[in-house]
């Protein structure tokens, strides 16, 4: 179990490590946050942390990150339920009605739309028929330089919508299911996160969402966009186009 402040140095962790990609210091955190902590104090439950396997220093004189289960803790008892801004939401619908207007197939736009405002590859599908968008952002994070993991990831992603969709019968219907690094049941991309849930149009079509990351995504960010687009995709779209579209 873990203290309130040692919730929030992992939270912090977290936080910088998904924006940064570099290895978070108790110097920088006492800098940057504070926490009426020296860095002595916070550099000792940082190694409480890592101990307890939630933190990980891949260097000596290095800082720490996240290890698989760090991330896991974080993602169900610390991240709150994040809902999309009134914006954002537009955003999504207009841009969904935007590239549906120019005959794209449901799947290609869904993945498109997905990829661009998380940052990460998209996957849509609906029985056959599977899209993807964001490989070239993915193949170019920082975790995957060596050339060895490049080759793997770039491969297996070459067969990705095969290994998602049989994924589909072990969900349930309204279930965001977070896979992160060696939980992935893809195994080629265990240094990767991956978000995946099936959803239903409002024709009663069923599907599949995904998106796949490095394990320092946005998971609250991510959450709250595929949730979002199975609403849209589920009907919501319509109710978007009468209010705006006459």
């Amino acid at each position: 179990m873990l203290t309130d402040r040692q919730k929030n140095l992992l939270s912090v962790v977290v936080k910088e490590y998904t924006e940064t990609a570099v290895p978070v210091g108790s110097k920088h955190i006492a800098k940057k946050y504070g926490f009426d902590l020296s860095s002595a104090t916070i550099r000792a439950e940082m190694n409480e942390l890592e101990e307890a396997g939630f933190l990980f220093q891949p260097h000596t004189s290095a800082g720490r990150i996240p290890t698989d289960a760090g991330y896991r803790y974080f993602i169900e008892e610390i991240m709150p339920d994040k809902e999309l801004s009134k914006v954002d939401q537009k955003k999504m619908q207009t841009e969904l009605l935007k590239l549906k207007a120019k005959n794209t197939r449901l799947t290609r736009t869904t993945a498109k739309l997905l990829s661009s405002l998380s940052g990460n590859l998209a996957i849509s599908g609906i029985k056959d028929e599977f899209d993807d968008f964001g490989m070239r952002e993915l193949l170019e994070e920082p975790e995957f330089r060596e050339m060895d993991d490049l080759c793997r990831l770039a491969e297996t992603l070459d067969f990705i919508d095969e290994r998602v969709d049989q994924l589909v019968g072990k969900l349930k219907d309204n279930e965001v299911k977070i896979y992160i690094g060696k939980e992935n049941p893809i195994k080629e991309i265990s240094n990767c996160s991956m978000m995946v849930t099936p959803y239903k149009t409002k024709s009663g079509e069923k599907g599949i969402l995904a998106l796949i990351g490095p394990k320092r995504m946005k998971y609250a960010k991510n959450k709250s966009l595929i949730e979002y687009m199975k609403k849209l995709l589920g009907g919501a779209i319509v109710v978007f186009c009468m209010m705006y579209c006459v």
